[in-house]
């Protein structure tokens, strides 16, 4: 996996060539529309993560804030990470994104894309908004993640 030594999100947009910034931007764009309030964008292991800060979740098993959503321009794709599918919401989120007729290359949480326009982002966004903090937190403490 490819990891920018970027410190914020502006480097790391800024060190992309002009197509792959405006790949990770549009699907940073439909993020950021549907992200509920209460999480915070910034450079987490090598990549765009919106996080729990740690003054809100409190202390967690590798002193990191908890990871909801994260963006990354690979070496010979992109992917965008959703925690929230890894586990009990992944049959739901596989299920939903089969309806769009768009094809589903995923891992366990990553959604890996060549394009923006490879990606159901109507289907994405709705997982991104469907979570606030507090329902966060819940999910991942019953998770045990």
């Amino acid at each position: 996996m490819v990891q920018s030594k970027a410190s914020t999100v502006a480097e790391y947009l800024a060190e992309l060539p002009d197509q792959r910034r405006a790949e990770v931007t549009a699907v940073r764009d439909v993020i950021l529309a549907h992200l509920p309030d209460g999480y915070v964008e910034g450079m987490l292991w090598g990549m765009i993560t919106w996080y729990v800060p740690l003054e809100v979740s409190g202390p967690t098993y590798n002193k990191q804030p908890l990871s909801y959503v994260a963006l990354a321009a690979q070496k010979n794709y992109f992917s965008v990470y959703l925690t929230t599918v890894n586990g009990p919401g992944e049959e739901s989120f596989r299920a939903r994104y089969a309806t769009t007729g768009k094809k589903l290359d995923m891992g366990k949480s990553c959604v890996r894309f060549k394009r923006s326009s490879d990606l159901a982002l109507d289907v994405i966004g709705e997982e991104i908004a469907r979570m606030p903090v507090s329902d966060f937190l819940a999910w991942h403490r019953a998770n045990g993640s």
